[in-house]
């Protein structure tokens, strides 16, 4: 049976990119025994992975301050259950690990949404922020052909990224329209950081073509990718690649959220002026409130980090700075909402769930999540519904109804570490 590491903070932040390590590192220097857990290998998140231990960045501040607070980080740990108010449950190389804590933030961040169509489960079909991070991680990109197309600002951010490593990007293919983008580069303007940004991607960018209402309607090849067929402007075109690079924007990651009661809305978890959510002594800060980027996570960690750390009155001044933040987050929703022509991409043998090799046609056969899960088994693999879950969502309207631990896939090991059996064990000795 495992050991159990048993730590307890005054404040516990789950998850360490921009939200949380801003939240924590706030928390800390208000004096409080702060903890930060995330299931990566390093603090950053997706966003800054890799950051942390570079020179003159954003990112290495941060962690500077948190590091000089005095705060716990307790990497490649992942929170799969809370058994009881005020503790959770997290997996470790080490060990499994019960947390106990005052006050907790949540700073889940957000993963891509994957639309379904022809040819997605084939191999070097990977999301457009996946492939990023395996590059980031080492895997060589230089002269690979790479097909970026989906929805989002990320997209261009990508393709920037592969190709400053040497990547041949033959296209861009964004869902939404050129009115829509229009719209969103106006209200750029009112953010003079997101302008500058925009400026260097074009230049980063100079010369790809980009397509506007364009997406990927199948893929092709043997053993992998060769080709990607694109639907550009009503026409269909063939495009040959190495690999497509494809995400239809962001989905919030509020699973936990779910299963500590807290109330969401359209899966966005619901806070109050002081990120703090339906629970008592829960906040939650960066996109699992909504999908709104780096500067508006940082605000809301900040926010939430000096609430839960006794000094709500410090975090007023950032009120405003985080609404005008919140206005452009609904821009970029509207901006990049998904069109109704995508739903029809999947055809009836095209697989929707890909831990249970579960079909469209088959999904097609029930009216709601919770019947399709019970007589296919979609939503019940590994993946715990991250992929098929906002994919049905978007296909059939489809809303999942309930979340249960572990929400993660965890050692059999852990679970029984941590039943009531064991502890009673523990405590007789082993005698009943």
């Amino acid at each position: 049976m495992s050991n159990i590491t048993r730590d307890q903070f005054d404040v516990l932040v789950v998850g360490g990119g921009p939200a949380g390590l801003a939240a924590a590192t706030c928390a800390a220097e208000c004096g409080r025994h702060v903890g930060v857990v995330d299931d990566n290998p390093a603090l950053g998140g997706q966003i800054w992975r890799g950051e942390v231990g570079k020179a003159a960045s954003e990112a290495v501040d941060w962690y500077a301050r948190l590091r000089a607070a005095g705060a716990n980080v307790l990497c490649g740990a992942r929170v799969f259950h809370q058994p009881e108010p005020e503790v959770l449950l997290a997996e470790a190389p080490d060990g499994p690990l019960e947390l106990k804590y005052k006050k907790l933030i949540l700073a889940t961040g957000a993963r891509e949404r994957f639309l379904p169509f022809p040819g997605w489960t084939l191999p070097n079909v990977m999301g457009a922020g996946g492939l990023q991070a395996l590059v980031k991680s080492g895997l060589p990109i230089a002269g690979k052909r790479v097909v970026v197309a989906g929805s989002g600002p990320l997209l261009l951010a990508v393709a920037a990224y592969l190709r400053q490593h040497g990547a041949e990007i033959p296209i861009i293919c964004e869902q939404a329209s050129w009115g829509s983008l229009v719209g969103f580069s106006l209200a750029l303007l009112r953010q003079p950081q997101k302008v500058r940004q925009g400026f260097a991607l074009r230049k980063q960018l100079a010369g790809i073509s980009f397509a506007a209402s364009s997406w990927p309607v199948s893929a092709r090849g043997e053993r992998a990718v060769e080709e990607v067929v694109i639907s550009q402007s009503g026409k269909n075109k063939t495009v040959p690649c190495d690999y497509l690079a494809c995400g239809f924007h962001l989905v919030p990651n509020s699973e936990l959220a779910a299963l500590l009661g807290c109330r969401l809305r359209d899966d966005l978890v619901q806070v109050d002026d002081y990120q703090q959510t339906s629970v008592a002594g829960i906040f939650c800060a960066g996109e699992p409130t909504g999908i709104g980027g780096l500067e508006l996570s940082l605000v809301e960690g900040r926010i939430a980090g000096l609430a839960a750390g006794g000094s709500a009155p410090a975090a007023k001044p950032l009120f405003a700075e985080r609404e005008k933040l919140r206005k452009f987050a609904r821009v970029l929703d509207r901006t990049f909402s998904l069109r109704a022509e995508l739903r029809g991409l999947p055809l009836p043998e095209t697989i929707v769930c890909r831990c249970e090799d579960v079909t469209c046609s088959r999904l097609a056969q029930h009216t709601s999540w919770r019947a399709a899960k019970l007589q296919t088994r979609c939503g019940m693999g590994p993946c715990q519904a991250r992929v098929c879950g906002p994919a049905t969502g978007f296909l059939f309207g489809w809303a999942q109804d309930s979340i249960r631990p572990p929400i993660f896939p965890t050692r059999f090991e852990n679970l029984i570490t941590f039943s009531p059996e064991a502890e009673r064990s523990e405590i007789t000795g082993g005698r009943g």
